[in-house]
């Protein structure tokens, strides 16, 4: 069975992560939307309107699929019966709910990545607990360590460092060739993406691919883009000092959305933050913003550099250096794509 998932009716709702990604690539749990679908059904998922042939099954690309529940959505969408949120079945209709349903997705893909296989054994310098819901890929480093699993699987990806003297309370996914630096403070439910660099105390939050948080500061219930970084001593406000709902705005003149008790940061691609910023609750920060300010404002838009716009030569000459510390290189298509989102925001 072919299988097409169509953002084109959710991608706007899920902004600002989806200016830059299609649906599909979204980090939920340990894998993205699309590596769950090619794992669950050992096939190459379309994406493309370029790559259709006409026997395709359409899905939206918001939908989560795990074991449980794939063969009710694939029955679903033959019938093409409107999709329902529901105990089984998720779908994304807001980037916040990322971390809210990010335990449920660990837990999910865990199961998912793990059956039928046999862990790496933990070397005896780390202290654990449930040692059955521990699972480290091979060629992972995990020395001097507590790792507690008692509450929800701990995941560690091939060839990822865990330092020394860390403290990990699951659900917990860290995947392959990331970092997690010494003495940090990890609760669940938090998903470090592939090729990423994280530290100080992280609570509940996803982090995309080659995004760094290396220092101390917390971060809290947020979702972190690709290619970000928050420089030492940043931090965010995921609750009101008044214990009230928590609003996001999506774009400057948009609709406040409320998005529970606990919202944090929500930040897209290519952003980065001057040292000691502290975050608002509820806070939107486009792509490729830099911040400078230690107490930005709730919604940050593209392009932004402070207070000011970003010149575009400038934004992807940095771009470039940073990609140049992880050894990457800015490719033609991801420049082609900055520059419609940079002349799209005059």
């Amino acid at each position: 069975m072919n299988i097409f998932l169509d953002d084109r009716k959710c991608r706007e709702q899920l902004f600002p992560f989806t200016q830059t990604r299609h649906v599909a690539d979204i980090r939920i749990g340990i894998l993205t939307i699309r590596e769950k679908w090619e794992l669950l059904t050992q096939n190459k998922i379309r994406t493309s309107l370029e790559e259709l042939t006409g026997d395709e099954l359409h899905i939206h690309a918001d939908i989560i699929p795990t074991q449980e529940n794939i063969q009710a959505i694939l029955r679903i969408a033959n019938d093409r019966i409107p999709m329902l949120d529901n105990a089984a079945i998720k779908v994304l209709h807001h980037p916040w709910q990322i971390f809210q349903y990010n335990d449920w997705a660990i837990r999910h893909d865990f199961a998912l990545l793990t059956e039928n296989r046999i862990s790496q054994p933990i070397p005896s310098t780390n202290h654990f607990t449930n040692e059955a819901n521990i699972f480290i890929e091979e060629g992972a480093v995990v020395e001097h360590s507590y790792l507690n699993a008692a509450a929800g699987p701990i995941y560690i990806g091939r060839d990822a460092v865990i330092m020394e003297g860390n403290m990990i309370r699951g659900p917990f996914s860290i995947s392959e060739k990331s970092t997690l630096k010494m003495g940090s403070r990890i609760y669940g439910a938090t998903s470090i993406g592939p090729h990423c660099v994280a530290g100080g105390e992280i609570k509940n939050s996803v982090f995309f691919e080659y995004s760094n948080k290396a220092h101390d500061g917390y971060l809290g219930d947020s979702v972190i883009g690709a290619w970000c970084n928050l420089g030492a001593g940043c931090s965010n406000s995921n609750v009101k000092n008044t214990g009230g709902e928590v609003k996001y705005f999506l774009n400057k003149n948009g609709k406040a959305i409320i998005a529970g008790n606990k919202a944090g940061l929500l930040m897209g691609d290519y952003s980065r933050a001057a040292i000691n910023t502290s975050f608002n609750t509820g806070t939107v920060v486009g792509v490729c913003c830099n911040i400078i300010s230690q107490q930005p404002p709730k919604h940050i838009e593209n392009f932004s550099w402070g207070q000011e716009r970003y010149i575009f030569e400038k934004a992807l000459k940095d771009i470039e250096n940073w990609k140049k510390m992880k050894h990457q290189a800015l490719t033609s298509k991801e420049t082609d794509l900055l520059h419609q989102l940079y002349l799209s925001n005059q």
